[in-house]
């Protein structure tokens, strides 16, 4: 069998409603008959049933047998079913009227029909139904009035009893609603009797005044799998103990606004299974809240103690609570919570407790450990309290595992020290906002925090901190730092220069800095931002914005800069960030709509189909000039800016001109070198003059010719000459002359038979005129004529750059960087310096520009 729902529930709650063996459907079913093709001229009558719909009748036919006991009269033009119109027929037991005119269900109807059992009239005009248009219909089972404008006037089901079976044909029934029913506990006992032998997993008893549960109330739904039962806004005084031990499947309770005086350690027997218990504003300001109490809920989670009144929090008032994970304390008064000690919470110590919410609790004070036996606790909410003391770190200690704390709204004001959240590293929610004295902290009591995700420092009028206040908070993605007052700390004209404290916080997404009294924003101030999404500058008094200030700012969907003094806005400042806007809030500014100052937003918000602009037409009003004052921007026509074409673009074409100028004789000042030198490589590539791939063809006779000054033979000897072997060969002037053969050429013979030409730098070599001309001058025709590849440099002491284009004609930026090795200070390093040579003496001399 599907499962059924079935929910009575009334405009006007009745004196005394007992559920019938009727079921009155008063909702949209969207039934509907079927008309036949073939098109009918008069009513068809088998087997005691007559079917006339369809007819465009205005009354009932009086010609039909009189023993039928069904009329089906359905979608015709009736306006009423008078009782005379039937009094043929007194052994109908099933009637359909649907789908006519009918205004009315006339109370002499059942008295003409006794036997009536089904009506159905939906798809009519009845307005009103009343107790004695139903008074007499005793045997009636089923009445459909579905798609009506119905009103109940009185009740008129009162008269109807409970009938024993009458859930039997909806046994499947899941969820039954009887709210407002103002059914007294014996008349619930017998529902929950006719309940038993259904699926119900969900029963609403709301608003039915209820004021006392008994033992035995409940006791018929023993056998049932209910899960959820609210007995809501019930008025409730007293609960028996033992009243919910036949619900040992029951997974939550709704106990919300009554008037309980006392809850025992027997209050709760029997509900093992229980999950969540809210119990707000159930208890009434003098009840008695008895040790042990809720010992019963070994299972229970979630307990919402909202809006109740206990004078005393024992140390066993939460005893047994082993499975509970949160607990909601919010707005209540709890004398013992004015002053929370290490003992306030002790009865939790064996409950892995995960979410404490103690906002509006009237908390003045909170002692050092207080919390200590919460081991487990995420969740700290203490907003909205009267908090007076310095927060240190012994008063979070044992949080360890917390991840959010709430401090909001506090009625008194909290001063933070440098390790007031040393205990909670795990740390990623903190809200502080209208709560704090100052935070000119140094150190920052934030830095202890890396993983904070979301800080709230609004409302608290801060005007001095420090540069490094955000240090450390590497994953911050929200901050809210609204009403304070940081105007000073980010103009130009403050002690020490503005104060970048945003400069550590480069994965913000979230960025709120509303009324700070703002009317400059340093150029750096936003560097960096490259993730920020949301940056809200409300109710400051920005005017003249710097153009590169939003140029970091390419993720940006929502920009709020409304209620400024910002007076024209410029693709210099506003292209970058409006690029990918979802959202812009930029009403209530002082525009100045002229072409220089709004041309380009016009022209953007007339193209734009991506961005939501609320306000456009009546919110951004033009200030200046006096034509368009007090005027839309949209009414701003950029027609009226076409004659500045051609000045603007003398404009653009003389500003390139000289930029041009500039940039060129900057290059021949500092770059002229590589210019020629590039320039004497592209020549002797176009002639020809290059034979390095000749060269790479045949074999070379030494690996590297060795330049070196007198002074360093001992160095070469110690650290380059135990390196050849027999893939590695060095060609050395004193040891590798020609026989025989002129000095000239024999060096030159020898460099030519080198793959490649090493110089040993040093300030000797540099001073020594044979290296410098002679030897030096054939290296650099090596350069530009075979390949950048072709010269290695072994630097053994720091020679600047210009030393070496004035001694050796090379400079560093001619070679590759693999051919420029230094030699290192740490011996350690020595081997890999060999195998930097090595790799740079392997390279090949093709030509690879």
């Amino acid at each position: 069998m599907p499962r059924q729902h079935l929910v009575f529930e009334t405009m006007h709650a009745p004196r005394s409603l007992h559920l019938p063996s009727v079921i009155v459907i008063c909702y949209l079913l969207g039934l509907h008959n079927c008309v036949a093709s073939d098109k009918k001229t008069s009513c068809k009558v088998l087997d005691g049933r007559a079917d006339c719909s369809h007819l465009s009748l205005s009354a009932v036919p009086p010609n039909l047998p009189r023993d039928i006991t069904s009329l089906d009269i359905s979608h015709n033009r009736l306006n009423g079913i008078p009782p005379v119109s039937l009094t043929p027929y007194p052994g109908l037991r099933h009637l359909d009227v649907s789908h006519n005119s009918i205004t009315k269900l006339d109370q002499g109807l059942c008295q003409t029909l006794p036997l009536l059992q089904t009506l159905n009239m939906e798809h009519n005009q009845v307005y009103v139904l009343k107790k004695e248009d139903v008074s007499h219909c005793t045997n009636l089972t089923w009445l459909i009035m579905a798609s009506n404008k119905l009103q109940l006037h009185g009740e008129p089901f009162s008269a109807l009893q409970l009938e024993p079976g009458c859930f039997t044909p909806i046994s499947g029934l899941r969820t039954l609603i009887m709210d407002e029913s103002n059914m007294a506990t014996q008349v619930i006992s017998k529902l929950c009797s006719e309940l038993s032998a259904t699926d119900i997993d969900a029963l609403f008893l709301r608003k039915m005044k209820l004021v006392t549960l008994t033992n035995t109330t409940f006791k018929a739904l023993q056998t049932t799998n209910l899960t959820f039962l609210d007995l809501s806004y019930n008025g409730m005084v007293r609960i028996q103990d033992g009243s919910f031990r036949w619900l040992s499947r029951l997974q939550t309770l709704v106990l919300t606004d009554n008037n309980i005086r006392r809850l025992t350690k027997d209050t709760f027997q029997g509900l093992k299974s229980l999950k969540k218990l809210q119990l707000t504003k159930a208890l009434v300001k003098s009840a008695n809240l008895d040790d042990f109490s809720f010992q019963p809920l070994s299972a229970l989670e979630s307990l919402i103690l909202q809006k109740t009144a206990v004078h005393e929090i024992t140390e066993h008032t939460f005893t047994g609570l082993t499975s509970l994970k949160e607990l909601d304390m919010s707005w209540g008064i709890y004398t013992s919570l004015r002053h929370i000690n290490n003992q306030t919470f002790v009865s939790l110590a064996g409950s892995p407790l995960r979410k404490l919410n103690l906002t509006g609790t009237a908390i003045k004070l909170i002692n050092p450990q207080s919390f200590s036996v919460l081991r487990n606790l995420t969740t700290l909410l203490l907003d909205y309290n009267f908090i007076e003391q310095i927060l240190t770190g012994e008063v979070f200690e044992g949080l360890g595992q917390v991840e959010e704390i709430h401090m909001s709204n506090n009625h008194q004001t909290v001063e933070l020290i440098s390790t007031s959240f040393v205990n909670v590293p795990n740390l990623k929610v903190l809200t502080l906002g209208k709560s704090l004295k100052a935070m000119n902290l140094d150190p920052s009591p934030f830095i202890l925090l890396p993983n904070l995700t979301v800080l709230d420092l609004s409302n608290n009028n801060i005007a001095n901190i420090k540069e490094n206040m955000l240090e450390g908070l590497v994953d911050l993605k929200v901050l809210m730092f609204q009403h304070n007052n940081l105007a000073r700390l980010w103009k130009s004209a403050n002690l020490g220069g503005p104060v970048l404290f945003l400069k550590n916080t480069q994965r913000l997404i979230s960025l709120q800095l509303d009324s700070n009294g703002l009317d400059e924003i340093p150029a750096e101030a936003l560097r960096g931002l490259s993730d920020l999404r949301e940056l809200s500058l409300s109710s400051n008094l920005l005017n003249s914005l710097k153009d590169s200030i939003f140029d970091d700012l390419h993720s940006l969907r929502v920009l709020n800069v409304q209620k400024n003094l910002i007076t024209a806005v410029r693709p210099q400042v506003f292209k970058t960030p409006m690029s990918n806007l979802s959202l812009l809030v930029m009403d209530k500014n002082p525009f100045d709509c002229t072409c220089e100052s709004i041309l380009w937003f016009v022209t953007w918000l007339n193209n734009t189909n991506m961005t939501d602009v609320p306000g456009l037409r009546d919110q951004y009003l033009c200030n200046t000039p006096l034509a368009y004052f007090n005027h839309s921007i949209m009414h701003f026509d950029p027609l009226s800016c076409k004659d500045m074409t051609p000045f603007q673009t003398l404009y653009i074409l003389s500003s390139t001109a000289v930029i041009m100028l500039i940039v060129t004789a900057f290059l021949l000042q500092y770059q002229g070198w590589r210019i020629q030198f590039y320039w004497n490589i592209l020549i002797n590539r176009t002639l020809g003059f290059s034979d390095a791939s000749v060269e790479e063809g045949r074999e070379f006779e030494y690996d590297a010719y060795v330049i070196h000054s007198e002074s360093d033979s001992s160095w070469v000897e110690r650290r380059m000459v135990p390196l050849e072997n027999d893939k590695c060969r060095f060609c050395l002037e004193d040891r590798d002359l020609v026989p025989g053969m002129p000095l000239l050429e024999s060096i030159v013979r020898n460099m030519r038979n080198s793959r490649k030409i090493l110089f040993v730098v040093t300030e000797s070599l540099l001073r020594d005129p044979w290296c410098t001309r002679f030897k030096a001058h054939h290296a650099l025709h090596q350069v530009i004529e075979a390949s950048r590849d072709s010269v290695v440099l072994v630097l053994l002491q720091d020679v600047h750059d210009y030393k070496l284009s004035r001694s050796l004609y090379l400079r560093r930026g001619m070679l590759r960087p693999s051919c420029i090795l230094d030699w290192p200070v740490h011996k350690d390093r020595v081997p890999a310096f060999h195998q930097k040579l090595l790799m740079a003496l392997g390279m090949t001399n093709r030509l690879q520009e």
